[in-house]
């Protein structure tokens, strides 16, 4: 039958597509509403990056302009590190992941860190002067005045490290709770990419000038990460949690001793988590030797820091531009297959430094294809946590993980330093030291990927509970 002649005039129309919609856990977010989040968690990540990058290398300079020993770098940035891991992470992961408030599980530990880290930042920039003041009052007694400002920079460094250790350690859950799983390579990728331009911003206009203006470098620092990390915590909201485990009757001891059973044996109770943390401690651990004495390598060479920030800057900017691409092909190709490629040409790319590594040109090269490399497996890698792990306890397992890192960090660094000591401070070692972790990392991590195969893959795979 013929429609009307009205009826034929009427235009067909199409329902409108739905709207786009992420979810993670309760949270729900459309296009915007990702948007914004990744704005406050990225704007958050700035300060951050801007503190890591700084505070590290305004203060390896000054550990140096006052006559610290290779040993006690090691010491300062291996081992205190790596023993106030070892303790914080298993308690402040347990508690953060029992926590219940109005601001999430996550924020109020973030708040509290940030805080104290940055009277630590402010206390750092003025430990020359009271390591003066001290070395004054101290008389006879004082140990020397270099020796009395690196007391100083020690005691503000160990407050600044545990609070470091207690926000990175929430940091990772608050973006598992927060982020939607499907989006993680690009956040991370974007994450990666904000602290490669503050790497670029430190390294190319600060560094430089790092020995003369330390005190105003410092406070800087101290204001942007304050009111980054504070700004983030306010506005990015957690979702609804269920119930943690009910808590044990058992008080004192004997609360703590079974406590203590039950997150090893969640933790440490099945192969493939153990595997996972063999793969990226090992990863981790290979960038030590190289990264803990670059800036008194570059000195042995004779490198001016400026020229020194400029070279770093340079190879912030290749990591940038790939940045996102590295993180978009851990999306699609997974963390783990991505960052075993990418550990395979860093072990290449430190053998051939440590065999071509001669004068200051040589030194550069080697500085900018180590840094690019390096940071191309960061950006890879930075999800795989997220991709493997169960949400419900991710924060326990990523702070046992960190335990058993902190039992091989505590001991390896200050030998590097005993080693570089006696013979001659000669940091081409650093390069070979390096390659030897990252074989044996990457060793762990075919384990690890057979394991993961075996869970079901890239298509099923099922996170051990």
């Amino acid at each position: 039958m013929p429609l009307s002649p009205s009826t034929q005039d009427i235009p067909a129309t199409e329902a409108p597509a739905p709207r786009k919609v992420w979810t993670v856990g309760t949270l729900s977010y459309t296009s915007a509403g990702l948007a914004v989040l990744f704005c406050w968690l990225l704007w958050g990540d700035f300060g951050w990056a801007m503190k890591d990058r700084g505070v590290y290398g305004v203060l390896m300079l000054l550990l140096k302009k006052f006559s610290a020993s290779d040993f006690l770098v090691g010491m300062l940035f291996g081992s205190l590190p790596t023993l106030i891991a070892a303790v914080v992470c298993p308690i402040v992961s347990y508690k953060s992941d029992r926590h219940r408030g109005r601001s999430g599980r996550r924020n109020p530990f973030i708040l509290v860190a940030t805080a104290v880290a940055v009277v630590s930042m402010v206390g750092l920039g003025f430990s020359p002067m009271l390591g003066q003041r001290l070395h004054a009052m101290l008389g006879a007694w004082s140990p020397g005045r270099d020796a009395s400002v690196l007391i100083m920079l020690a005691l503000f460094w160990l407050v600044f490290s545990i609070c470091s250790v207690t926000a990175n350690t929430v940091f990772g859950g608050l973006i598992n709770d927060v982020v939607p799983q499907e989006m993680l390579g690009r956040f991370f990728g974007g994450f990666r990419a904000l602290s490669l331009i503050a790497g670029m911003i430190f390294n190319y206009w600060m560094l430089g000038k790092a020995e003369a203006e330390y005190l105003w470098m410092f406070l800087g620092m101290a204001i942007l990460y304050g009111g980054g990390c504070t700004s983030m915590c306010l506005y990015v909201k957690e979702g609804q949690y269920p119930p943690p485990p009910p808590a044990d009757s058992k008080q004192g001891v004997a609360a703590f001793l079974l406590a203590s059973k039950g997150y090893l044996k969640e933790c440490f109770g099945k192969p493939f988590f153990l595997w996972y943390f063999a793969a990226t401690n090992l990863s981790w651990l290979a960038f030590m030797p190289t990264n803990t004495y670059v800036y008194f390598y570059a000195k042995d060479m004779h490198v001016n820091m400026g020229i020194f920030g400029k070279c770093v800057t340079l190879s912030y900017f290749f990591s940038l531009v790939l940045s996102y691409p590295l993180g978009v092909f851990a999306d699609r190709f997974h963390p783990l297959r991505a960052s075993m490629t990418l550990q395979a040409i860093y072990i290449l790319a430190c053998l051939g430094s440590g065999l071509f590594v001669r004068d200051a040109s040589s030194f550069a090269v080697a500085l900018v294809i180590n840094t690019v490399v390096g940071g191309a497996w960061m950006t890879t890698v930075a999800s795989l946590g997220q991709k493997l792990l169960p949400k419900d306890n991710f924060t326990q397992i990523t702070a046992a993980g960190g335990l058993l890192g902190s039992i091989m960090n505590f001991a390896v660094p200050p030998l590097v330093g005993l080693f570089l000591d006696h013979h001659h401070h000669n940091y081409r070692y650093t390069f070979y030291m390096s390659a030897f972790v990252a074989v044996s990392a990457l060793l762990a991590s075919f384990v690890l990927h057979h394991k993961f195969v075996q869970r079901g893959g890239l298509r099923n795979y099922v996170p051990p509970e």
